[in-house]
């Protein structure tokens, strides 16, 4: 009975929001005007749609060919970007990462979002895949659309620059936006930052998100890992995401329990989409993973400061990962799981090696090294960012 009248109230709960949702539809905002930048109206002007061809589609798409660059939004005021969509006719993931896409708040230099056009869509490792979640999709895995709200004060810019060595011959886009009469009380910039890791010294974490100064919030992050022949086919997601937080220095304030946990399944990493957590590509045989959680229902606030890591921490039977270390495999192992309970190796000075006999049999955890890049958003209350320029194109491709 208490189920039932729980699942009941859940029901109109849920009726309840969406009826308060519907009824934003027919709210009029004072003061705002919609637009939209396309080939067919680059200045997203008022009357300025379909000049070319009397009007009958003479220019729905362009080129960009290799080491040119297209502003493709150039608005003043304040306003807001509401979506972004994007088809390209070169969907490989060499020209997915060789595609740099910026966009820049108010006037500035340096741009707030300045990453792989394919990873920012939410396409990892350069794959594309079917998927949907609450802030991107790629419906039938040919087109790229971003509905994250991005306002702005004085001004927004959007370039994409194709920095790699072929011509990208059809690129279509739509860039949906409002002009504002006043910014949005208490806004935040759009940030987002990409980051890859293709070796590191063992035991040292990958930075999703480099620590980044000011007052904001962070919104997620989508992971693309390459895992390391060396361990097999040995689970990588052990590591555990971190969260420093206004000041944390050796310890974090938020901890997760493992990789997969922070997508926010169990035991393994297989195929699904939702909302805000999912896995689009779990490619053991060829070694590749990618997934994405966005901290919408949960949100993380910091005030002064934040960093965000994740362990390189693998794990498998004892027996596979003692004759992974003899044959030469970068590894530590740093805890057991056995019959008679979890057992710490590091708190433990006495504990025996891993090639000991009397190591304790079970599954193992040990640091390794992978292959990691990420693509962190976030917002903050400046419309640039500390953090470092996008890498070259062939840091990013091999």
């Amino acid at each position: 009975m208490r189920y039932c009248l729980f699942i009941s109230f859940l029901l109109v709960l849920s009726m309840i929001v969406s009826f308060s949702q519907a009824q934003d539809l027919f709210r009029m905002p004072a003061g705002t005007q919609s637009r939209v930048s396309s080939f067919e109206n680059p200045g997203a002007g008022k009357g300025e749609g379909g000049k070319t061809n009397k009007t009958a589609k003479g220019r729905a798409f362009s080129d960009l060919k290799a080491g040119e660059s297209k502003t493709l939004l150039d608005a003043g005021g304040p306003g807001m970007i509401q979506r972004m969509w994007f088809t390209v006719n070169d969907r490989s993931p060499r020209m997915l990462r060789s595609l740099h896409l910026q966009i820049f708040w108010d006037g500035s230099s340096q741009a707030a979002v300045d990453v792989p056009f394919g990873d920012f869509f939410g396409v990892g490792l350069g794959r594309t895949t079917t998927f949907q979640s609450a802030l991107f999709s790629n419906p039938e895995g040919r087109s790229f659309n971003c509905y994250i709200p991005m306002p702005f004060k004085k001004g927004a810019r959007v370039v994409l620059t194709n920095e790699g060595q072929t011509n990208l011959d059809l690129l279509f886009y739509d860039i949906d936006f409002v002009k504002l009469a006043v910014p949005p009380p208490d806004m935040l910039y759009f940030h987002a930052y990409w980051n890859r890791q293709k070796t590191s010294a063992l035991g040292e974490d990958f930075e999703l998100l480099p620590v980044i100064h000011g007052r904001g919030r962070f919104l997620g992050v989508n992971v693309g890992v390459n895992t390391n022949p060396a361990y097999r086919n040995t689970w990588f997601g052990e590591g555990e995401v971190k969260m420093y937080i206004d000041g944390d220095t050796r310890n974090p304030t938020i901890n997760g329990t493992g990789t997969e946990d922070y997508v926010g399944t169990g035991w393994g990493l297989g195929t699904f989409t939702n909302l805000y957590q999912g896995c689009t590509i779990a490619d053991e045989p060829n070694l590749q993973y990618a997934f994405y959680r966005f901290h919408i229902p949960d949100p993380i606030y910091f005030y002064k400061d934040l960093k965000v890591t994740i362990q390189q921490i693998g794990g498998g039977a004892g027996d596979t990962v003692k004759a992974l270390q003899k044959r030469g495999s970068l590894l530590q192992a740093i805890s057991v799981s056995s019959d008679t309970g979890f057992i710490r190796l590091l708190d433990d000075p006495s504990a025996p090696s891993l090639q000991d006999d009397g190591f304790p049999k079970g599954w193992v955890n040990f640091y390794r090294v992978d292959d990691f890049s990420a693509t962190s958003y976030f917002y903050l209350d400046t419309p640039v960012h500390s953090l470092p320029a996008l890498v070259g194109v062939e840091k990013r491709v091999d």
